[in-house]
């Protein structure tokens, strides 16, 4: 009888240093669990670090190791979707390279799969990651979780987790350019639970999400998962609308019932900026929706393969339409 397998998706960009000792720790960790199988499907975002020379000489020793290559950088959450894409196991656990999250976990994800669940999250409980960033990243997720996604955990959990083969099937039907790991996942609405950890610092090398990287994510989460950008420019409006209409009665009841002139250029300029930067705003929010809107009428691929590294032909080839095979 065949034991069940478990695909191990690790998005990696400039992560060489950190390849081995992450194999290692996973390895040891997959090791003990007896009854089950598995793999790795690493996917290089673009390296020019010599993260994909480490992968080859990884898989010339463990035959577990799959890689892909993509020819540059398309950031994590397609290459997530690529390892999703090419994975062969009856369940995936998504983590990063720099053992941020804890393959220690990996016991309870799996416990808590077998136990009925189709989506196991890793939920953050603190970070090691500086006062300025851990209080940034803890106002987002909330907001996410109030506006957004309300099942997200409340710490945060990125894209650490584990999904059954149905979460993945489901996951590779969607096909949107501008892709939230944890939001399609959570979007799909399969039976989930939270394995709580604290995030320890980053060891070796530096992450690569920038504070404008976030910002981005940020954007992308409320855009895709949200109505409130949208809700927010008709409250505005109305707002707008109140107040010019409330000044307006302010004048004429001058006017009319006292005989005097509302005097001054000064609210007339401040009246005029104000109702300028609100309408930019609102047409930034468009604009939002509109690049969206043209990327998905692109139908470019969402990925493209430069190589791969120990894929059987036929799963080597273009898994679907929204990848292309160099």
């Amino acid at each position: 009888m065949n034991r069940p397998l478990i695909a191990v998706v690790v998005p990696v960009f400039n992560e060489r240093d950190n390849l081995a000792p992450f194999h290692e720790a996973v390895t040891g960790v997959m090791r003990s669990l007896r009854d089950y199988d598995w793999e790795f499907v690493f996917v290089d975002d673009g390296s020019r670090d010599g993260s994909f020379e480490v992968l080859t000489a990884l898989r010339a020793r463990d035959e577990h190791v799959l890689a892909l290559r993509f020819p540059r950088n398309f950031g994590s959450h397609v290459a997530i979707a690529a390892g999703i894409d090419y994975c062969r196991g009856d369940a995936a656990i998504v983590m990063a390279a720099d053992l941020q999250d804890p393959p220690a976990l990996i016991r309870d994800f799996v416990d808590r799969w077998r136990g009925g669940y189709d989506v196991v999250w890793g939920a953050r409980t603190g970070r090691d990651d500086g006062v300025v960033r851990s209080y940034g990243m803890g106002v987002f997720y909330r907001l996410v979780r109030r506006f957004a996604i309300p099942t997200y955990p409340t710490g945060g959990t990125g894209s650490f987790c584990l999904i059954s083969r149905p979460v993945i099937d489901a996951f590779r039907q969607c096909n949107e350019r501008n892709r939230l790991t944890f939001g399609l996942i959570a979007w799909s609405g399969f039976r989930e639970t939270n394995v709580p950890y604290h995030r320890p610092r980053r060891l070796i090398g530096s992450s690569s999400w920038t504070i404008r990287r976030m910002v981005h994510a940020a954007i992308d989460t409320f855009v895709s998962f949200s109505s409130l950008p949208i809700r927010t420019i008709s409250v505005l409006g109305l707002l707008v609308s109140f107040l010019s209409f409330v000044f307006g009665a302010y004048v004429v009841i001058n006017k009319v019932f006292f005989g005097t002139r509302v005097q001054g250029w000064s609210s007339v300029m401040l009246a005029v900026l104000l109702l300028g930067g609100v309408q930019l705003l609102m047409i930034g929010v468009l604009g939002e929706y509109l690049q969206r809107i043209l990327e998905e009428a692109r139908a470019r691929p969402l990925y493209i393969v430069e190589r791969t590294l120990g894929f059987p032909p036929v799963a080597a080839s273009q898994p679907d339409s929204r990848s292309v095979t160099a």
